[in-house]
């Protein structure tokens, strides 16, 4: 992996969150539209699945093209990923909601998808949370089963996004899509790795 890559994904991650904050701020003439704060959930939202989606891509790219540096990137991804996931989660209750728990109490029984997106969120909590290598170290082979976490949660990001859509279905769908392809390229592997585990544990 060539030097400066990490950095230069970084800067990547936050050039939309930038490009967000000068539409919210109508830099250049910009603006959020007719609903800014609807608008800015939206998209917050949107590249949090993106980069779900995106930490997802990197270990078939790292096995395809034969790099397993590429995994180094996976953390960076997710980190971002639960960033624009808690902006996007944050915005809806300090902007639109204003800390009303009545208002949200309201919100989330007439709109379900809102339940089913806190618990994606309430999953990737942990993983941000013990991503560093201290963690590693301490949970040690538990660590990879915690992290698996980011299958549910981005399967619940994908229903999230798929049952607020009111009329035009075909993002969600092409998201979901990518995310089946993603999981069906897991099941795949681990049933391909799985003989050649069970050949080398055989005895002699």
């Amino acid at each position: 992996m060539p030097r400066g890559t990490k950095p230069l994904l970084f800067v990547a991650c936050l050039l939309p969150l930038a490009w967000l904050a000068a539409r919210a701020f109508g830099i250049g003439g910009l603006g959020l539209g007719a609903n800014p704060v609807s608008e800015l959930i939206h998209r917050l939202g949107l590249w949090g699945l993106r980069g779900l989606l995106l930490t997802l891509c990197v270990s078939p790219l790292a096995v395809g093209l034969r790099k397993p540096k590429l995994l180094r990137l996976r953390r960076m991804l997710g980190l971002t990923a639960f960033a624009y996931l808690t902006l996007h989660f944050l915005t809806w209750l300090v902007l639109d909601q204003w800390l009303s728990w009545h208002a949200i109490v309201a919100d989330v029984v007439k709109r379900p998808y809102i339940t089913v997106g806190f618990a994606a969120l309430t999953m990737l909590l942990p993983l941000a949370v013990t991503s560093t290598d201290g963690w590693m170290r301490r949970l040690g082979r538990r660590w990879h089963l915690l992290h698996r976490l980011i299958y549910p949660a981005a399967v619940l990001g994908c229903v999230h996004f798929w049952w607020q859509v009111k009329a035009d279905w075909r993002e969600p769908a092409l998201y979901a899509s990518a995310l089946a392809a993603l999981l069906a390229w897991r099941i795949r592997r681990a049933r391909m790795r799985r003989p050649a585990a069970v050949a080398a544990t055989a005895p002699p």
